[in-house]
């Protein structure tokens, strides 16, 4: 049986609007924790002009697989295994990179260290050009934007001390290292946020 999540269900929509302004220009996306798979055969039917590039740690990859197979779509090559901690990515330094990247409910669920691994590692795979969209829980100036999300910060924490919802701020600082902008924060259902960032090529490439 397919694993499924009904969240994933619920905020698809929401979440594609933005994929559909922001991606409009892109080729290949890479997905960071695709979990069980359906956002990647929802966006990927919606958006048949990308390569959606599924990844996550090698016990979802089963799962994923079973949603990629039944769609059977043809811009979904099979799910890649990837944990963001690794010091080299699968197709790190391979060309052509990836000129976009999508990570849903996935910072959060995190420790810090691994979340600044995620920016390193996108730095290493993404194009001079490339666009990031992150979806989830954010704080801002250090304040939680809701008491659903600080009761959900207080569950994250109380199953792990790592994890935790992340401020804004520290989280678009790692992003600007890596050579990125923020260009877009859109307000999303259930007290999320859509974080869209665009990378800008050297002024002299």
């Amino acid at each position: 049986m397919k694993p499924h999540s009904p969240s994933c269900d619920r905020n698809r929509d929401p979440i594609l609007e933005v994929l559909r302004e922001h991606y409009a220009g892109r080729r290949r996306v890479l997905e960071i924790g695709s979990g069980t798979g359906q956002h990647a055969v929802y966006f990927a039917a919606a958006m048949p002009w990308l390569s959606w590039q599924c990844s996550d740690r090698a016990e979802y990859l089963p799962g994923i697989a079973l949603w990629l197979d039944e769609a059977g779509l043809p811009n979904t090559p099979p799910a890649v295994g990837l944990d963001v901690a690794w010091p080299r990515w699968p197709g790190e330094g391979e060309a052509p990179r990836f000129d976009a990247a999508f990570s849903a409910n996935s910072l959060h669920i995190m420790g810090w260290s691994q979340v600044e691994a995620f920016f390193a590692g996108l730095g290493r795979v993404l194009a001079v050009d490339a666009t990031v969209v992150v979806y989830g829980p954010f704080n801002y100036r250090g304040e939680f934007s809701s008491d659903s999300n600080r009761e959900f910060d207080g569950w994250l924490k109380a199953r792990d001390p790592q994890s935790g919802v992340r401020d804004f701020e520290a989280v678009d600082a790692l992003a600007a290292a890596i050579g990125l902008r923020l260009v877009a924060d859109r307000a999303m259902p259930a007290n999320n946020r859509c974080l869209v960032w665009r990378r800008s090529p050297p002024h002299n490439a």
